[in-house]
């Protein structure tokens, strides 16, 4: 593993089925009546996040707690960034603190990059969404929710999710989600496809490693996993499409399109979800969602990301031995 985590395409193969074996073992600790493991006792670890975020800043604060770290949220809001003062002040800042780990979503796309290799900071950081660059643990956990379900939660331990057909639909354009999501799922051997209107498909896609198509009807029927992308309103400058009962219509997944897909199939969003528009609320809550589980998943993800970061070298999870009598 790198020292930070900035974006997907960073992670090998070997890293990335690492990261998803270490979180099935994370796992298993929500399921205990104490959900709490030493790893990280005596760390700090901040969350410093420039962009609103509901489920990503909760599932990394549940994540390092449950690894015993001490936790400092963050927010733009109310700090002295709304009064100017820059990135580099604010990681200085942090740095004259102590901290160990920096978990940063900014809206300036390289913001976290430029954090961990401008000198400004001697701590890990781990990118929680820069700009419509990366969010790379958002990509681990969909790929995590996506083993589990297709290959299996055992049956999937130390594998990869080669020939498996992913379909990501909706606003590519300025999507970190559908980014990250390219980028790992093809370093762990899927085959992926891009369905979205010509407007909101990125300029320089043919260079990426996955097929693009205009029409979802045709691409339902061999789909894998289908992951609804939502359309990010506060990053548009024009109109990319019609209105949203046009854009619906043809890129939108109702239980009609739905039943296109195999049995095994499922739906996916990252959230937040916009019902009515991409997805409707029949889908959202159909058993073949795992937009609940993706959340859970989330957590499991990034204990297992903190602690390969920070942890060292100590089992993750210690075992009680039972000695014989």
């Amino acid at each position: 593993m790198q020292r930070h985590l900035i974006s997907a395409a960073d992670l090998t193969r070997d890293d990335a089925v690492q990261i998803l074996d270490t979180a099935e073992e994370m796992a298993r600790v929500a399921d205990r009546p104490i959900k709490k493991l030493p790893t990280l006792r005596g760390r700090t670890i901040v969350n410093l996040f420039f962009e609103d975020s509901t489920r990503t800043r909760i599932s990394f604060e549940a994540a390092e707690k449950r690894l015993s770290a001490d936790v400092i949220n963050f927010t733009a809001k109310g700090s002295s960034v709304s009064k100017g003062e820059s990135l580099k002040d604010t990681a200085q800042t942090l740095e004259a603190m102590g901290v160990d780990a920096v978990v940063i979503r900014h809206g300036a796309s390289g913001a976290p990059y430029r954090l961990a290799n401008s000198g400004w900071i001697d701590a890990v950081v781990i990118n929680a969404g820069d700009g419509t660059h990366q969010h790379p643990t958002q990509a681990l956990l969909d790929a995590f929710t996506m083993r589990r379900r297709l290959v299996g939660r055992d049956a999937g331990l130390g594998r990869d999710l080669a020939g498996k057909r992913i379909t990501l639909v909706g606003d590519v354009l300025h999507s970190r989600v559908a980014r990250s999501n390219v980028d790992l799922l093809h370093t762990l051997g899927a085959e992926v496809t891009l369905v979205a209107p010509p407007t909101l498909v990125p300029v320089g896609v043919d260079t990426w490693p996955c097929e693009v198509s205009y029409d979802l009807d045709a691409v339902l029927p061999k789909s894998d996993a289908v992951m609804m992308l939502r359309v990010q309103r506060e990053r548009m400058n024009a109109a990319f499409f019609p209105t949203e009962r046009e854009y619906s219509r043809r890129y939108g997944l109702d239980g009609e399109r739905m039943a296109k897909m195999p049995e095994h199939a499922i739906v996916m969003h990252p959230g937040p979800m916009v019902r009515g528009m991409e997805i409707t609320a029949e889908v959202a809550d159909s058993d073949r969602c795992t937009v609940v589980e993706q959340v859970a998943n989330g957590v499991s993800i990034r204990m297992a990301v903190l602690y390969l970061l920070l942890g060292g070298n100590q089992p993750a999870v210690t075992h009680t031995r039972t000695e014989e009598k």
